[in-house]
């Protein structure tokens, strides 16, 4: 325990959300996102206009999360941020902020891993939310990484499978782009899915050795399916949409299943802990918990406003680095490839 409060102030800024939370010790204060609509109408992230976006954004986000906590910046301890990966010209906005910030304030600067935030997600002080005990096994999932992690304490990670081309978060993307569906795609998907026959059509599984991922594969085949059966019937993916969505799902989660099985098989440890935007589908929430039931796994889902991108899961990890000083130097540069 701390003898006193730590408030830290935590900006997010690797790909199209502005963020900024403030926390106080491991509780959550405040946590405001700024969502970038533009993108919607180009399929997908354009990186120039998120940077832009940012600019505009990151000022009154920052100031909305400080008065929301009810605090003021001068009691703020120190100021995290997220240094990589994700989009180059996105990051270095939040960065540049958050060294000013700092150095005005005459208060530590501490760069935070986007994937590690995601993890740590799962130590935020939530009231009805477990968190997970060491060593526990964690899987990233989002539009830019499909990951299985081995978490042996707070700074101690090591990557034991991940995706050698598309993450899960594109293959529901790209899947959905295939059948008319608007970006992002993964919550519509999601959202058919539950009225269609996961079982309606099949698709085969790409075979990767050990615990690494693939999904190209899967959205190619998605792809040529689609195209036959539109040649045959012009109204196919209109007259079996929610199927079609069904049985995408239901080949993704099996994909990821089979893998997450496969990890526990190989490490022994039995804690799943999942993160990352792709979490919030309810299909995954799903087949976790069933997996509780099946194969005695014990398993931990963040609250949903975590697992999207957002500053709380970068503000629980600068308050745990604050605990240990480890502070960076105002040098720090932002690194669009940043491992774990």
């Amino acid at each position: 325990m701390t003898k006193e409060n730590i408030y830290i102030l935590a900006i997010e800024s690797s790909c199209d959300d502005t963020s900024a939370a403030v926390l106080c010790n491991d509780r959550i204060l405040s946590n405001v996102v700024a969502s970038q609509k533009i993108h919607k109408e180009y399929g997908g992230v354009v990186p120039e206009l998120a940077s832009r976006a940012h600019q505009s954004n990151i000022v009154p986000v920052v100031d909305q999360a400080i008065k929301q906590a009810k605090i003021n910046k001068e009691q703020l301890h120190a100021i995290a941020f997220t240094r990589g990966p994700g989009l180059m010209g996105s990051l270095l906005v939040g960065t540049s902020f958050a060294k000013s910030l700092a150095f005005g304030l005459d208060i530590p600067l501490i760069d935070v891993n986007h994937m590690q935030g995601h993890i740590l997600a799962h130590f935020i002080d939530e009231d009805g939310y477990k968190k997970p005990k060491f060593p526990f096994l964690a899987m990233t999932i989002s539009g830019g990484h499909t990951q299985i992690v081995k978490v042996t304490n707070y700074f101690e990670m090591k990557v034991i499978g991940e995706t050698i081309d598309d993450a899960v978060g594109e293959a529901y993307d790209k899947s959905g782009k295939i059948l008319g569906l608007g970006y992002p795609a993964g919550p519509q998907i999601d959202k058919l899915a539950q009225t269609g026959n996961p079982k309606a059509f099949k698709f085969t599984k790409p075979k990767v050795v050990g615990l690494n991922f693939s999904f190209s594969g899967l959205k190619t085949g998605i792809l040529y399916f689609v195209q036959r059966e539109v040649k045959k019937n012009p109204n196919f993916v209109e007259e079996n949409l929610a199927d079609i969505c069904a049985s995408i799902q239901y080949t993704i989660i099996g994909i990821l299943m089979d893998k997450l099985k496969l990890a526990v098989k190989q490490t022994g440890i039995k804690q799943i802990a999942i993160g990352g935007g792709v979490s919030a589908n309810s299909g995954i929430r799903a087949a976790l918990k069933n997996g509780e039931q099946k194969f005695g796994w014990t398993t931990y889902i963040p609250k949903f406003e975590y697992t999207t991108d957002n500053a709380a899961m970068i503000a629980i990890v600068g308050y745990l680095k604050y605990l240990e000083n480890d502070f960076s130097g105002f040098d720090v540069m932002a690194t669009a490839r940043l491992k774990i």
